[in-house]
Formats: C-alpha cells, sequence, structure tokens
C-alpha cells in the first residue's frame, strides 16, 4: 500500500506500548501496523511547512526565510531561559510569545542513553519524553512560565547532561538508574526563585516502545544523500524508524520532506 505526503513528527499515544501515526493530509498510517513487514521511503521534494513553496527545508520543516521571522523559531525555544515574555518584552510576537511562554512548564529528568534534565510545556507531558525515546522519566518542578524553567534546568546541566546519546538510545544501551534519588540529589542546585515548585511527590513513568529487535550497531539514514531506501521495520523509539540492517530514519530531522511510503 502506497501513502504520500509530506512528513511531520510523529504522532504518539501512550498506552502499554506506545502506539505511533505518520498524519498526511489525506491519509495516516498506524506504524504499529507495520512492524516485520517491508518500507520503502522515497524522498520526492521538499516542501515548507509555513509557506508552502517548494524550498529546501532549513530547520523544523521550515524554510530559511521562514525559519527566521516564525515567532515560534525563536532563540528561546530552544533555550527557555532567554524567555521575555513574563517581562512584557518582545522577541518576534509578543502576543504568541505570552500565550507559548506564560503557561505551566515541567523541569524533568528522562533516561533514555544516559539521565539528562530537560523542559517542556505541561501539556507536551509524556508526548515530549516519548519523542525523546525516554523509557522513564520523572518531574522536578511545575513553575507558571517558560523563564523559570529555563533558568532551573541551567542550574541543574551543570551536574547532569542536557542531551541525549540517541546511537545508545537506539541500540537498547540503558543504565537502570534510580530518577527519584537523582531528582532528591539535585533538588540543592535549584535556583531560589524555583524551590518551592519542587514536586516533592511525583512519580516516575515507565514507557515502553514498539521494537521487535534492537540494533547491536545503527546508521542514519539521509533523504538528502540517499533518497531512496527500502528495508523491514523492526522498531519505532523516540522519533526514530528502526530497520533490519540497522539503518535508523529520523523522522522529525526530515519534516518538510514530502515522500511515498510503500508498504509491502
Amino acid at each position: 500500500m502506497i501513502y504520500e505526503g509530506v512528513l511531520t513528527k510523529m504522532k504518539t499515544e501512550l498506552s502499554d506500548t506506545v502506539q505511533y501515526y505518520l498524519l498526511f493530509e489525506q491519509d495516516f498510517l498506524n506504524l504499529n501496523q507495520v512492524l516485520n513487514k517491508k518500507l520503502s521511503i522515497n524522498f520526492l521534494r521538499y516542501k515548507c511547512l509555513n509557506c508552502g513553496l517548494e524550498k529546501k527545508v532549513f530547520a523544523n520543516g521550515v524554510c530559511y526565510n521562514c525559519f527566521t521571522v516564525l515567532p515560534e523559531m525563536g532563540d528561546w525555544v530552544m533555550r527557555p531561559e532567554l524567555s521575555k515574555a513574563h517581562l512584557g518584552q518582545e522577541d518576534r510576537d509578543l502576543d504568541y510569545e505570552q500565550k507559548a511562554q506564560l503557561q505551566p512548564h515541567i523541569v524533568y529528568l528522562a533516561n533514555s542513553s544516559n539521565v539528562k534534565v530537560g523542559v517542556t510545556r505541561k501539556s507536551q507531558i509524556p508526548t515530549r519524553w516519548i519523542d525523546q525515546g525516554a523509557h522513564e522519566a520523572i518531574e522536578i518542578v511545575e513553575v507558571p512560565n517558560r523563564y523559570l524553567a529555563g533558568i532551573a534546568e541551567v542550574a541543574l546541566k551543570d551536574h547532569v547532561s542536557d542531551k541525549t546519546n540517541w546511537r545508545r538510545m537506539l541500540t537498547n544501551d540503558l543504565k537502570d538508574l534510580d530518577l527519584s534519588q537523582i531528582r532528591e540529589d539535585l533538588k540543592q542546585y535549584l535556583p531560589e526563585e524555583v524551590k518551592d515548585y519542587y514536586l516533592a511527590n511525583s512519580k516516575e513513568l515507565e514507557i515502553k516502545f514498539p521494537v521487535v529487535n534492537y540494533p547491536a550497531k545503527c546508521k542514519s539514514l539521509n533523504l538528502q544523500k540517499t533518497p531512496f531506501y527500502e528495508g523491514v521495520l523492526k522498531g519505532i523509539k523516540g522519533q526514530y524508524l528502526i530497520f533490519e540492517d540497522g539503518v535508523v530514519f529520523n523522522v522529525r530531522k526530515h519534516e518538510g520532506y514530502e515522500v511515498s511510503l510503500n508498504v509491502m
């Protein structure tokens, strides 16, 4: 069966095992049903997710022109400590930034390849953890805006990583960690203005991913360099498809790529 459309990050649904969906304009594909089947990916063209033009995508599925002006592409997205909406200061669009930044945010610990600290909007729990391929995660603080979450993350990443090792995550090279204890150990490093938001009673969430076999080694598929690929799908974790030959495909990195998928 053939599916055609522009890639966006996979939609997920938390259940006993995470359910994954690719959504297209006229159709959708439940990728869990493709496990152990042959899947081909054929790159057709670029399509900016914002302006819709056939222009090479720069980041997050949008062309360079859109990337430089869209409020959701501001530096505060990747660096929450740069948020200024709580001060009434505009970066690109104050109305957008107030809606995005002035809402509850969570600072958390996640274990995907190693323990890491991260920030997300409360409404994105547990989606954010699933997208990172975390098999367990726990909340540290819940704060009322993105700035407070950002300064908490900056303080904590002096003591714990803020990056995921994607190769270890995809080969399932995992450590058994006590996130509750690590969180308690890190509490002392929280900034004073954040300490009152500490979530002493939050519980670890465990997440199971639909993976039949993990590869011993993995090689990343880049559609710009290899516009056609075919392989047997053996797993889905984070935003990656894992194939039998060890090739892994980062769907999110290919947002804005129009493709044809053939399930055999």
